[in-house]
């Protein structure tokens, strides 16, 4: 692995931590101030695309997923499939193009860097985690408890706050690193 700036590469934030700050209480600040249901889920998944575009900036990926596109995959059927469409289209992952796809949690594998497991086809992730076996797969959830049953990340709403549940060792075991400023970001769930 180089080395940035005498950092590890994947270490060396490309963005400053503080945007993922201010995205996080961005959501706080309009969730408190009584947005309906549906503002406030629109905000949410607005809020959550943006938190996993970062993630591209903040974990590693080994040096066979650094090529071609960088994709996302999205299970089931969530409004963050279109933001991430909106957000993403003119965005880039070092230098890769950044593609949005659907994907079946019942599909025979998944071709994606990051694959999100939307609430309603969590209770997949049995079959998920056996199909991606030993993949470098970055599997983000929205449901409680997932990042003790093999997500990645978890985005959970606490007191009104969006706020990131991280499993360090899941993300070992898919042979990913995580920076330390993003492990500063949310609560370690083991």
């Amino acid at each position: 692995m180089g080395m940035c700036e005498g950092f590890p590469c994947f270490i060396r934030p490309r963005r400053p931590v503080q945007k993922i700050y201010a995205l996080i209480l961005m959501l706080g600040f309009v969730l408190a101030f009584g947005q309906g249901a549906k503002a406030q889920d629109e905000m949410n998944y607005a809020v959550q695309a943006n938190i996993l575009y970062h993630f591209t900036r903040y974990i590693d990926w080994p040096l066979s997923g650094k090529s071609g596109d960088f994709v996302i995959g999205v299970t089931g059927d969530t409004p963050l499939y279109a933001e991430l469409q909106r957000t993403m289209k003119y965005k880039t992952a070092g230098g890769r193009k950044i593609v949005i796809r659907r994907i079946s949690s019942s599909a025979n594998s998944f071709d994606c860097h990051i694959l999100f497991i939307s609430k309603d086809e969590s209770r997949n992730i049995k079959k998920i985690l056996s199909t991606i076996a030993d993949d470098s797969i970055l599997l983000v959830s929205e449901k409680e408890g997932m990042a003790r049953r093999g997500a990645c990340i978890n985005f959970v709403v606490v007191n009104d706050h969006l706020q990131l549940e991280i499993n360090k060792n899941n993300i070992t075991d898919r042979n990913l690193n995580i920076a330390s400023e993003l492990l500063q970001l949310g609560k370690i769930i083991n």
